[in-house]
């Protein structure tokens, strides 16, 4: 039987995770949310570019969609910006005994370490006092930096460091609020975007270098935070638009997990623009972008993983990538126990039935 689900949000993971859910017979949709009221009443065939007509039209009443009882609900609203009104929605629909996956609150892809013990246990508590499950995921942070690496790690004899990085140029990727309020594309490079506000690298990312460090079996001692940018050589039109010339249009960051001294767990972020500004940073395996894993042990690896779409770009295909990884890990969490789950808990997660054309 076909498991019921809703889904929160419709921007660029959500509306591919949607696709999915309409599409996969594993899942029988039963309600979406939307928080455009433009998109209020319209089929979610429509919102996910499908041509036929679901019968669930879309509104922006989470309790209303919470009413339906769906056994399960994709939460891909905007956690990023509103971080305690996505952990508040999440409580709300595991508090009714529905659980959920999802893409955000993203500390919440293991909180231990990131996320204050007390909120902690409060959802732990909702949980499994409503018998339901909560699994939050991706790509970056995700499974670029949890499921891809501990599967290599565990062909190791010795591990001394693990390397994540996303290599990218964002160009088209069209999601305003990320590049330019999160990520301050486009704006003055004294001025400090939402990312590289003390504290936030580290609140973002943390929870990939402690689930690797738990799945390791060691401690992380501190996580520290590093940031450069550089400026556009002349104006540039990327898809939210000009970026006036000097202002930001690359970044390089690092997260780095230090354990008994070393830095032992990093993740870096390499962002530009335009594939030639600084082309002294790292380049990716293909044009456009991909994500590498750098093991250094016995033996060493380095892992390049390059995305790629039939209806997109590189930014397309791993957005594609990470609603898969939402969506496929439905029945696992539905099938598990109560909680807070996490890729070291969950079972190795297949994709979808094999389909030959």
């Amino acid at each position: 039987m076909a498991i019921r689900v809703g889904l929160v949000g419709t921007g660029n993971a959500g509306r591919l995770a949607l696709t999915q859910l309409i599409e996969d017979p594993r899942f029988e949709l039963v309600g979406v949310v939307v928080h455009n009221p433009d998109k209020v009443g319209v089929d979610a065939g429509t919102l996910a570019g499908l041509e036929p007509s679901t019968g669930v039209a879309a509104g922006n009443d989470l309790d209303a969609l919470i009413a339906v009882e769906p056994e399960c609900i994709v939460y891909c609203a905007m956690g990023d910006t509103r971080p305690i009104e996505a952990f508040d929605d999440v409580s709300r629909i595991l508090a009714a005994g529905i659980d959920v996956v999802g893409s955000a609150p993203v500390p919440l892809q293991y909180p231990w370490g990131a996320v204050p013990e007390k909120a902690i246990d409060r959802l732990q508590r909702t949980a499994a006092d409503n018998d339901a499950a909560i699994f939050i995921t991706g790509v970056d942070p995700g499974f670029a930096n949890d499921l891809i690496p501990l599967a290599f790690t565990g062909t190791c004899q010795r591990i001394e460091q693990i390397r994540c990085m996303e290599i990218a140029d964002y160009a088209t990727y069209d999601g305003a609020e990320v590049m330019v309020d999160v990520m301050g594309f486009g704006k003055p490079l004294d001025e400090t975007p939402m990312l590289f506000l003390p504290g936030i690298l580290a609140l973002a990312w943390g929870t990939a270098i402690h689930q690797l460090a738990g799945a390791l079996g060691v401690t992380v001692d501190q996580i520290t935070e590093s940031h450069e940018s550089a400026a556009a050589p002349e104006a540039l039109t990327i898809a939210t638009g000009t970026i006036a010339a000097g202002t930001r249009a690359a970044v390089r960051f690092e997260i780095t997990g230090i354990v008994d001294g070393r830095p032992a767990i990093v993740v870096e972020h390499v962002t530009r623009l335009r594939e030639d500004l600084r082309p002294d940073w790292a380049q990716p395996a293909q044009p456009g972008g991909c994500y590498r894993v750098e093991i250094v042990g016995e033996p060493s690896y380095r892992v390049d993983i390059c995305p790629t779409s039939r209806k997109g770009d590189h930014n397309h295909a791993a957005i594609v990538a990470a609603a898969g990884r939402i969506v496929n890990a439905i029945p696992a969490v539905v099938d598990g126990p109560p909680g807070i789950r996490t890729t070291i808990d969950l079972p190795l997660i297949p994709g979808p039935a094999l389909t030959v054309s």
